[in-house]
């Protein structure tokens, strides 16, 4: 479910809904092959791109590349620029969470094999052509969205 919240003053919204929540910051990456393809995940019943927390004192450009590297079993060889940010709200024991995710594009070498950390809730791993996309985005979140958005897929 995506809202849309209108007001004279943004700001202020945000800032309420930043004091009202628990803050989780978060990195991740939009990975692709030497073929071009782009690594996807289907985690908890969704389609979903390789992320997790940031841990204390790590800077979110090495989080960004350990999460993926863990959650997938690849080896990053170059992170390049950040994508975007995205912001998602859900709910941990009844409490508001807010979490903001940094988006990396990154690259391997070749085409590795997809390794799912399966105590992640990570059930599948698979590198998709930029033309398949389409039908795992009928089953995934509009963070996910907003990040191919980003770059024009």
């Amino acid at each position: 479910m995506t809202y849309l919240l209108i007001d004279k003053r943004p700001d202020a919204v945000v800032k309420a809904i930043k004091a009202a929540c628990v803050r989780i910051k978060a990195a991740g990456g939009l990975v692709q092959n030497e073929c071009g393809e782009y690594l996807f995940i289907f985690r908890n019943g969704k389609w979903d791109l390789p992320k997790g927390k940031v841990e204390k004192g790590e800077k979110m450009k090495k989080a960004a590349v350990r999460e993926v590297e863990e959650e997938c079993g690849v080896q990053v060889m170059q992170r390049e620029q950040r994508i975007c940010k995205t912001y998602h709200i859900y709910e941990i024991n009844n409490k508001p969470v807010l979490k903001r995710t940094n988006w990396y594009a990154m690259r391997v070498k070749g085409v590795p094999e997809l390794i799912p950390q399966r105590e992640e809730g990570i059930t599948q791993a698979l590198w998709v052509a930029p033309s398949k996309i389409a039908p795992l985005l009928e089953n995934t979140y509009p963070s996910i969205l907003q990040v191919l958005q980003q770059i024009g897929e």
